[in-house]
């Protein structure tokens, strides 16, 4: 199923679904008072969660021009979110305008904005498709008519596996769709951690929990555990905001405080 498909879209208003909080955070309109109440009881725990969200787009920003720089022309973003600019596909192409992106979600807002995630240049391709992330095989089936899998891929889980717990198979979910992808392919990584205040964290991980969702904070050593058998780019995996700052779109965070945050970008060998 992709963008393309016309089918009637049911978005349930009555829990809130990260991706729409996600969107609140990052300003956007595409919310239910539902997801700004939750995303204002989570400010209320840690007031930086607008940085947090801002933090983590842009070192999507970053990674992808990296990875572009460096000759990959494919690209597999599963959890993409409600479409803000620019988005992975636009930061792609201005470098390699033949880059090819499959957007993969499992909200249908995201559905019906998804227009937006399919405006391609000419010499590329972009495609979205409706698939839940714990469905690796259908979400490799979809991919599978846009990329060329005996090519590299960069693989993007941005922002995504801390919604899914280790009983859920957040492991056994990378380790099969990394198991797909080539050698020269990437893997790229960013999640919340609970390191520096765990406390924080717990009440957080309640408050989803409360709401019939997951969320999951890792730690350092537990999200490096999903790069096994990978090859870590330099500086491995670091703060969000510390991988790559020369790369451009660094935010500006008050406070002396890290924001909570791990990312990593590594090869298949």
């Amino acid at each position: 199923m992709t963008g393309h498909d016309p089918q009637p879209i049911e978005i349930d208003t009555s829990k809130p679904h990260p991706a729409r909080m996600y969107d609140w955070f990052l300003g956007g309109k595409d919310n239910y008072p539902v997801d700004e109440q939750m995303a204002q009881q989570l400010l209320a725990l840690d007031s930086r969660g607008r940085d947090m969200a801002r933090v983590n787009r842009a070192f999507m920003h970053r990674a992808t021009r990296w990875l572009a720089e460096r000759g990959v022309r494919q690209f597999l973003d599963i959890g993409t979110g409600i479409p803000t600019e620019p988005n992975l596909h636009q930061i792609a192409q201005q470098t390699a305008p033949d880059a090819r992106i499959v957007y993969c979600d499992n909200d249908p807002i995201v559905l019906a904005h998804a227009a937006a995630l399919l405006r391609s240049t000419p010499e590329g391709a972009t495609e979205y498709i409706q698939v839940d992330a714990r469905q690796p095989e259908a979400i490799l089936e979809n991919a599978g008519k846009v990329l060329d899998f005996s090519r590299p891929i960069a693989l993007s889980l941005l922002a995504l596996l801390h919604f899914l717990d280790d009983e859920d198979g957040a492991a056994e979910l990378v380790d099969r769709l990394v198991a797909q992808l080539p050698s020269g392919s990437y893997l790229v990584l960013s999640h919340t951690t609970g390191d520096f205040n765990p406390e924080g964290a717990a009440q957080a991980s309640a408050m989803y929990k409360a709401r019939g969702m997951t969320l999951r904070p890792r730690s350092h050593a537990e999200l490096s555990a999903f790069f096994d058998g990978l090859e870590l780019v330099e500086p491995g995996v670091t703060l969000s905001a510390d991988w790559h700052p020369e790369l451009g779109e660094v935010i500006d965070v008050p406070g002396d405080e890290p924001i909570p945050g791990y990312a990593g970008v590594a090869r298949k060998p």
